[in-house]
């Protein structure tokens, strides 16, 4: 079975809200006028990774899996139909809309694909940022339609003001939105689908409203507060320190900062997905990767022991 790390490349998209940090600070290569998400780890149809360097250069992560077969995804990935996951790097330069994604029930009946929960780590904000997470108080859905009708849902809505480093765990049916000035890497089931609630009056590129999915999201919304994810400890190992940033049926995901040297495993259970957010240095397995910020990683179940070598920064995503 193949074993060697591999650098993927993003897909983009270029939603209104985005800004142009992902190209300045990330040095993503992209033509966009505004970058609002890379796709770091996808097999989604809207929008593939793609493998960059060694042998299976140029063909998209899928492809690979394909030709590979899934055991390269590990024995963990054995019960999901499709890849489980995709995770992004989101700059939101304007406020995204409030949305709420559907379960896997609704989802699959509705829409023909996976529900979608996901996390948000703060990887960077402005000063003041805010998110929307779940409401102030439980509410009704007769009052929830009220709202939606009158342009009043914000009153009740909960923001809540964000710093480097926090997470929020985003279970399907919790109202959301990503404040402006706010740059997310999210970690969610391979799903696109999201009902927009409320987008502040706001046009699309071909100067119309941009649609909203209010029938729908009256179905799915959990209408009372989130539930606060509890917060972790920083675990000091040999070379780096780790921290467990989230853990569901669908991923689990860490937060590693390497400051020489950092041993990790991708058993026969899952693939392992490094995010570089902060840094430089090398990944050495099989063969080696060079790595600066912004470049995502991704290595094979059962490929064993690798090591990371330099000063950075990561997400690291298992199943």
């Amino acid at each position: 079975m193949y074993m060697k790390p591999m650098l993927l490349k993003p897909a983009f998209k270029d939603y209104i809200w985005g800004g142009t940090r992902l190209r300045d600070d990330f040095q993503k290569d992209c033509d966009f006028d505004k970058i609002a998400e890379s796709w770091e780890l996808s097999c989604h149809k809207d929008g593939n990774s793609v493998i960059s360097g060694g042998e299976f250069d140029g063909l998209t992560l899928q492809e690979f899996i394909d030709k590979q077969g899934k055991a390269v995804l590990g024995t963990n990935c054995e019960r999901f139909e499709n890849f489980p996951i995709l995770i992004k790097l989101i700059d939101a330069k304007d406020n995204l809309s409030v949305q709420v994604h559907p379960n896997n029930e609704y989802a699959l009946r509705v829409e023909g694909e996976y529900g979608k929960t996901e996390m948000w780590y703060i990887v960077d904000c402005d000063e003041g940022a805010t998110l929307l997470y779940g409401f102030k108080n439980e509410i009704s859905k007769d009052e929830f339609a009220k709202r939606i009708a009158d342009n009043t849902l914000l009153e009740v809505t909960n923001a809540v003001p964000v710093k480097k480093g926090d997470v929020f765990f985003i279970e399907a049916g919790t109202l959301h939105a990503i404040g402006k000035g706010i740059l997310i890497a999210e970690i969610q089931q391979n799903s696109n689908t999201t009902y927009r609630i409320y987008d502040y009056g706001r046009v699309g590129n071909d100067g119309k409203p941009r649609e909203l999915h209010v029938e729908k999201a009256k179905d799915v919304t959990a209408l009372r507060p989130a539930k606060a994810y509890p917060e972790t400890e920083i675990i000091a190992k040999d070379g780096y320190t780790e921290k467990l940033l989230s853990s569901c049926e669908y991923f689990t995901t860490y937060a590693l900062e390497v400051n020489d040297k950092a041993t990790l495993t991708a058993d026969e259970k899952s693939f392992n997905s490094i995010l570089i957010l902060e840094g430089s240095g090398r990944l050495s397995g099989e063969s080696e990767i060079e790595f600066k910020k912004g470049d995502s990683i991704f290595v094979p179940a059962s490929s064993g022991d690798y090591t990371i070598e330099g000063k950075c920064k990561a997400i690291l995503t298992k199943v």
